[in-house]
C-alpha cells in the first residue's frame, strides 16, 4: 500500500487518506460524522475499523462537501492561468506540482464535448478527477474548470451544472452564417467611420468597408453569444466566460477583435477572455508555424484591444508553442490564459515507451492505421505516408518518436481510437493495459509533466522557484 500523505486530512466531518496498491487509487475514512455517507467497503487496518472507498463521482461529491479547497472556482483577481487539459483523469496532480510551485491558476479541468466523447468521459467525470488530485496532493491554492468549446444552449447548461467555473462558448458554427443585416446592429452604427488610439501608439480605424465586413461575419454569432449569457451567465460571479472566435479559416481581423469587446461591452457582457484566430498555424501538439515577426506585429496589436477593453487574450492549441511564447508573455504582461491539452497524453505515452516499448509499439502501430480517421476531429498537416516506420528505431530510442513533429502529431490525435477502441470480442485493445502501465509509472508521469509543462511556462517568461 502506497499513501499519499499530502491527503491526510481531518476535520469533524471526516478523517481521510488517499491510497493505491495494485489495484488501483482509494480514499480510506475513519471516523467523521459523515464517514458513513461514503460508498465503500469496510475493512480492519491495524485492528481499526476503516473504510475503503473508490474514487468515483459520488464519493468525490462528498469530498467536496467536506474540504471546500477541492471544489474549482473563478479566477478572481489572478492574471494569469494556465489551461491544463487532463484528458485521461492521470495527470493533474503532476500539473499541480508545476503550477502551483510557480503560482500559476490553473485550469485543472478542462474539456470539450469532442474530447468527453472521444474518452468517453463525462463533465462529472472530469470534475471528480481535478478534485481528487487537489485532494491528493493537499492542493489549497484553488483551480478552475473549464466547460471548453461548447457550442450550444444545452451543452452549456450540461457544464454549468457539473460545476464548470468557466464557459467557453465557440461561436464558430454561427460565425460567416449571416451575410444579411439583423436589426441587432443598429446600436453598432455610432463605432462605423471612428478611429481608435488604443496604446502603444495603435490606431484603431473603423471604415464603412471594415464595419460591414465584421458586422456580416461575425453578427449572427455575437447575437448567439450575448443572448446566451443573459439567459445562463448574466447572475454567475461565480462563473468565467470566454469567447471562442478561433475555430476559423482565416485569421480575426484586429478591428473585428475590437468591435466584438465593444459589442459585448455595450450588452453588458463581462468577457474574461477572447480567443482570436491569429495568423499562421497553431495546429495540434507542434511549435507554431507561420512567420514570427508577423505574428509578434499582430499579437501586439490584440493584446492592446485586450488591455483597452479589460479582457484578456486566450491562446487555443497552446501546447509546444515554445518560438512564440515568449511573444504572448512580453506583450500581454503575462495577463492572459494560455490553454493546453492534448501533451499531457503524449507525456503518458513517453512514459508507456519507456517502460514498455513493445506495447508502444503496437500502440503506434494502430495510430498511424487510425490517422485517417481522427483527422476528421483534428486539423493536423501529417498525412499518413509521413509516418516515421517505427521498424527502424530501437527500443531505447523509441521516444524520438514523441519529439518528430509527424509522428507526434499522429499520436496526439489518436487518443480517443487507442483509448476506445475494441477487438472483435468486444474487448478494449489498449485501454485497460495503458491504464495499467500509468498506475505502475505514477510518478514517472508526474516527472514528466513537471518538466514538459514547466518550459512551456519558462518560455512564457514565468519564474520557476529553484529546485
Amino acid at each position: 500500500m502506497k499513501l499519499y500523505e499530502k491527503s491526510n486530512y481531518e476535520n469533524g466531518l471526516c478523517r481521510c487518506i488517499m491510497a493505491s496498491d495494485a489495484g488501483g487509487k482509494y480514499l480510506m475514512v475513519k471516523g467523521g460524522s459523515m464517514a458513513s455517507e461514503f460508498q465503500g467497503e469496510d475493512f480492519s487496518l491495524n485492528g481499526e475499523p476503516v473504510k475503503k472507498c473508490p474514487l468515483n463521482v459520488y464519493n468525490s461529491r462528498l469530498v467536496r462537501d467536506i474540504f471546500k479547497f477541492t471544489v474549482p472556482k473563478a479566477l478572481g483577481d489572478s492574471k494569469f492561468s494556465f489551461g491544463a487539459g487532463d484528458r485521461l483523469g492521470l495527470a493533474s496532480p503532476g500539473h499541480i506540482r508545476v503550477l502551483g510551485k510557480a503560482g500559476v491558476f490553473p485550469i485543472l479541468a478542462q474539456q470539450s464535448i469532442r474530447e468527453l466523447n472521444l474518452t468517453g468521459r463525462t463533465y462529472d467525470d472530469v470534475l471528480a478527477d481535478a478534485a481528487w488530485a487537489a485532494l491528493q496532493e493537499g492542493y489549497e491554492k484553488g483551480y478552475g474548470a473549464d466547460g471548453d468549446h461548447l457550442k450550444s444552449t444545452d451543452e452549456v447548461r450540461m457544464a454549468l451544472e457539473a460545476g464548470c467555473t468557466m464557459i467557453t462558448l465557440d461561436c464558430s458554427e454561427h460565425i460567416g452564417k449571416s451575410a444579411e443585416r439583423i436589426e441587432a446592429f443598429a446600436h453598432m452604427e455610432k463605432y462605423r467611420g471612428n478611429r481608435y488610439e488604443i496604446g502603444k501608439g495603435y490606431v484603431v480605424e473603423i471604415s464603412d468597408e471594415v464595419f460591414s465586413e465584421t458586422m456580416g461575419i461575425y453578427g449572427k454569432a455575437l447575437k448567439f453569444a450575448v443572448d446566451l449569457y443573459q439567459r445562463l451567465l448574466a447572475d454567475r460571479q461565480d462563473v468565467d466566460f470566454e469567447l471562442s472566435i478561433d475555430e476559423t479559416d482565416t485569421p480575426t481581423r484586429t478591428e473585428a477583435h475590437f468591435l466584438i469587446a465593444a459589442w459585448l461591452r455595450d450588452s453588458g457582457v463581462i468577457v474574461k477572455n477572447i480567443a482570436p484566430r491569429f495568423c499562421g498555424e497553431f495546429q495540434k501538439g507542434i511549435d507554431y508555424r507561420g512567420n514570427t515577426r508577423d505574428f509578434e506585429k499582430e499579437f501586439s496589436v490584440h493584446a492592446e484591444i485586450a488591455g483597452f477593453f479589460g479582457h484578456r487574450l486566450s491562446v487555443h492549441s497552446g501546447s509546444d508553442k515554445f518560438s512564440v511564447f515568449p511573444i504572448i508573455g512580453r506583450e500581454t504582461g503575462l495577463n492572459c490564459h494560455v490553454k493546453t491539452a492534448g501533451t499531457n497524453w503524449l507525456e503518458a505515452l513517453r512514459c508507456v515507451a519507456e517502460s514498455e516499448p513493445d506495447d508502444f509499439r503496437s500502440m503506434y502501430t494502430h495510430a498511424v492505421e487510425v490517422l485517417n480517421k481522427a483527422k476528421t476531429y483534428y486539423h493536423i498537416f501529417t498525412e499518413k505516408g509521413m509516418a516515421p516506420d517505427i521498424n527502424d528505431i530501437s527500443d531505447s530510442r523509441l521516444t524520438s518518436l514523441l519529439d518528430i513533429e509527424e509522428s507526434r502529431q499522429i499520436l496526439h490525435i489518436t487518443y480517443g481510437f487507442l483509448l476506445g477502441d475494441k477487438d472483435s470480442s468486444g474487448n478494449y485493445i489498449y485501454r485497460d493495459r495503458f491504464f495499467s502501465i500509468m498506475h505502475k509509472n505514477e510518478e514517472l508521469y508526474y516527472k514528466h509533466l513537471e518538466t514538459h509543462i514547466g518550459n512551456h511556462l519558462k518560455s512564457l517568461g514565468v519564474r520557476l522557484p529553484l529546485g
